[in-house]
């Protein structure tokens, strides 16, 4: 298990294992409150735990000043689909440098970067309680359908679901 907090992409079972261990207890004593049964199933959890997939918890943030200039752009307007020519000229830096400081400092493209940047957005939006359709919209996706392959992709469940499951685990 990791040292501290992390994100995976993890299986139907273990989604369901999670959801039995942390969800309201069912009133049946001889189905899931025994300590035997939680056992078996955090067990289960473990298994599938070490078989899935680590997820980048935050988005990595830049310390170039030209990045974070960018950064800035786009934290203040997720929606916009500039290209990253255009954004470079807007803060006097080539898009060659800034593809390139982007690669050396944050490890990743300008649009696996702004990918992540708007699924950030997209989950706070999400948690508010917005849609599916307004929130791909105001994240700049032309389309939901766009929108939920790229979130589902990045979170490991649908906007919808999740939508679900953070509104029950607020209330």
């Amino acid at each position: 298990m990791p040292a501290g907090p992390s994100v995976f992409t993890v299986s139907n079972l273990a989604r369901e294992v999670l959801l039995t261990l942390t969800g309201p207890r069912s009133y049946d004593p001889a189905a899931h409150d025994s300590a035997a049964a939680q056992s078996r199933l955090v067990r289960v959890l473990v298994d599938e735990l070490d078989q899935a997939q680590e997820q980048p918890l935050q988005l990595p943030e830049p310390h170039d000043d030209r990045l974070r200039a960018l950064a800035q752009l786009l934290y203040d307007e997720p929606a916009d689909n500039t290209p990253l020519t255009e954004l470079g000229r807007t803060i006097g830096a080539g898009a060659r440098t800034l593809s390139r400081l982007l690669r050396d400092e944050l490890g990743m493209t300008f649009y696996e970067w702004r990918t992540q940047l708007r699924i950030c957005h997209a989950l706070v939006l999400l948690a508010e309680g917005h849609d599916t359709t307004h929130t791909a919209h105001a994240c700049g996706w032309s389309n939901p359908s766009s929108f939920i392959t790229a979130f589902s992709a990045l979170v490991g469940t649908t906007p919808g679901r999740y939508r679900t499951s953070s509104s029950t685990t607020i209330a």
